[in-house]
């Protein structure tokens, strides 16, 4: 038995859907116009049907398709890529828009691509066979990020995030670690920008800009020395 399991995805119309995708290195295998319009696009192993609906709404989008893969640095270097050659920027917010890499807590290393259609796709490696949520640390500031980074990676809840944030950093009776610091500033400049609150992501940007890491620091820190600069140059 060789079975496959291939998502339908709607959308309001295909073209733009099947531009985005030929730009993240797609192939489109099949079209058809009439009498409903469907369309078929091929990466590699990836492979996603979509449909075209006139009603549908795609700010109000659920659909959701998780990718496995065993290459998730290397797909979300390409994706960025053909993102910026096609854009001219890398779309961060609205439709579409592509999310940082990181570390989950449930043993992923993945990002978040969300279509023109408002279909997400949730791009994953797994880093062990534990597929649960790690229980929140008990120390303050490893416990913030732990909370924040689930509010608005898996729960796409900026404002929520925000909030734990500014409270982690407007603690007066505890202060972080460096590499604790720039994970939470660069965390709070993200979830700004999707806010677009332009003055509050520049301010976080620019204080963690400024921290001096020691080289030790910065290899803890890399996925958010990363995304930083992927800040930086949006």
């Amino acid at each position: 038995m060789d079975e496959k399991t291939i998502p339908i995805l709607p959308c309001r119309t295909l073209q733009p859907v099947l531009d985005f995708y030929t730009a993240l290195g797609f192939e489109v295998t099949f079209r058809q116009r009439s009498p409903n319009p469907y369309a078929v696009v091929e990466r590699g192993g990836i492979q996603l049907h979509f449909f075209g609906m006139k009603q549908y709404d795609p700010t109000a989008s659920y659909s959701m398709c998780y990718v496995r893969t065993d290459a998730v640095d290397e797909l979300h270097t390409a994706f960025r890529a053909g993102l910026k050659a096609a854009y001219g920027r890398i779309p961060a917010r609205g439709l579409p828009r592509i999310g940082p890499l990181k570390d989950t807590t449930y043993g992923v290393r993945q990002f978040l691509l969300t279509d023109p259609g408002g279909n997400c796709l949730r791009i994953g490696q797994p880093t062990n066979d534990d597929p649960h949520h790690r229980p929140a640390p008990e120390e303050t500031f490893a416990r913030a990020l732990h909370h924040a980074a689930l509010l608005a990676d898996s729960k796409e809840d900026a404002a929520g995030a925000a909030r734990i944030l500014d409270r982690a950093l407007g603690n007066e009776d505890e202060h972080p670690t460096l590499v604790q610091l720039l994970r939470l500033l660069v965390l709070r400049a993200d979830v700004a920008g999707r806010l677009a609150d332009e003055k509050t992501a520049a301010s976080a940007l620019a204080r963690a800009a400024a921290l001096a890491l020691t080289e030790e620091e910065r290899e803890a820190a890399r996925d958010d020395l990363t995304r930083l600069r992927e800040l930086l140059e949006a």
